[in-house]
């Protein structure tokens, strides 16, 4: 196919050279006319010679790339890379698992499809694009897709309203490209959750976190939890599986607490132990002193761009703090942050910052990050962005 062609100033190939998926535009020393946004363009070093395929953007990323072989994207590409997402989602044991229908199949980058997320949730795979090129390209990957997953999937819910570049102005709206179900009841590690695919946050449920769940389960025995930023409830119900005398899931969305309700009471109904609360972490937590021995901290993403570091790390070790101060003697925290411009030591430092601050003994017992079904590019470290701490208070 007839691609047309970006080219690079002297020495701007060097890091496609290593293999990593993006190229910022002060890179680009000038480009054929016509390129649209969201168009596949070849790339090419200041010799002529070719370097890689990818999608054209405007902003600092200027191209995606898709291949860093001189290649046809077209069906078969794009159903060789779902195909090897999903066998090696088969190899970890997420996929085709009879506790588990709920699983990420494709994780951007750490997939070579960057700007494409894919959710799947029982018969339902949610579609979600990162990049104007996705978008564009949408009705052929949910086409592969459906040809990869074979029975597996039956609808395809796209939901790209909030994750499409602002400035592009594609006026996206969420639906149904396949099939159609009301059926939004998901299974995961054997408990049962209702996904919000409609108006929830990211495709509707916080798939990056299973693994960690499942660990604060095996600590829950026993315990009175705190599940702050809870959205649809997920600690609270493994903590709650794990046998914890009590559970209280707080967020500041009224839709989050129903949803947390409703799951809960799909597992355990009519169980006593959980009790949920629509209010402010901060205030939530100045009047719970002493009360929990098992707080789980999740926040949403406090920084999305590095100029908002700054005050995303005050705003880490002001939450952290007063945990720290609350927690009961022999308590468990388990605290998170999914900034990727966060990074594992700036997470760290916060949390330690914190520690000194409250004057308690913290020991390390866990340090998290995301599951397997979202790998990092070894090539693409920027793709990590997932950071937690299991920590021992004395």
């Amino acid at each position: 196919m007839n691609y047309k062609t970006i080219y690079l100033k002297k020495g701007k190939d060097e890091s496609l050279k290593r293999f990593h998926p993006w190229v910022f535009s002060g890179a680009i020393q000038h480009a054929d006319d016509g390129i649209e946004e969201g168009e596949i363009v070849r790339v090419v070093n200041n010799g002529g010679e070719f370097v890689a395929l990818g999608h054209y953007q405007i902003g600092s990323i200027a191209v995606r790339v898709l291949s860093f072989d001189d290649i046809e994207i077209n069906d078969d590409f794009w159903y060789d890379r779902l195909k090897k997402a999903l066998d090696m989602r088969i190899c970890i044991g997420v996929a085709d698992n009879p506790t588990n229908n709920t699983y990420r199949l494709v994780h951007g980058e750490g997939d070579s499809l960057p700007g494409l997320v894919i959710d799947c949730y029982g018969k339902t795979a949610v579609l979600q694009a990162h990049s104007v090129g996705m978008h564009v390209c949408r009705m052929a990957v949910a086409q592969a897709l459906l040809k990869v997953m074979g029975q597996r999937i039956e609808n395809v819910y796209y939901k790209s309203e909030t994750t499409l570049p602002f400035k592009a102005d594609l006026s996206q709206e969420n639906g149904f490209i396949f099939g159609e179900s009301t059926d939004n009841v998901a299974v995961e590690n054997g408990l049962q959750f209702h996904v919000d695919w409609l108006k929830g946050q990211k495709t509707g449920f916080f798939v990056d976190q299973r693994e960690n769940r499942a660990l604060l389960e095996r600590y829950a025995n026993g315990r009175s939890v705190l599940n702050m930023f809870c959205y649809t409830g997920g600690f609270s119900f493994y903590a709650m599986r794990g046998g914890a005398k009590l559970v209280h899931s707080v967020d500041s969305s009224a839709k989050a607490i129903e949803l947390t309700n409703a799951n809960v009471e799909m597992n355990f109904p009519g169980d006593q132990r959980h009790e949920s609360f629509c209010d402010d972490a901060f205030k939530f937590l100045d009047s719970a002193d002493g009360k929990y021995d098992l707080i789980i901290l999740d926040p949403p993403a406090f920084a999305k761009h590095r100029a908002a570091l700054h005050n995303a790390l005050k705003g880490y070790t002001r939450l952290n703090v007063k945990a720290f101060e609350r927690i009961k003697p022999g308590g468990i925290l388990f605290t998170f942050s999914c900034s990727q411009v966060v990074t594992k030591d700036h997470f760290r430092n916060a949390v330690f910052t914190a520690a000194a601050i409250s004057g308690r003994n913290v020991r390390i017992l866990h340090q998290l990050h995301q599951p397997a079904d979202h790998p990092i590019n070894i090539y693409h470290p920027e793709g990590e962005y997932l950071k937690g701490l299991v920590l021992y208070v004395e």
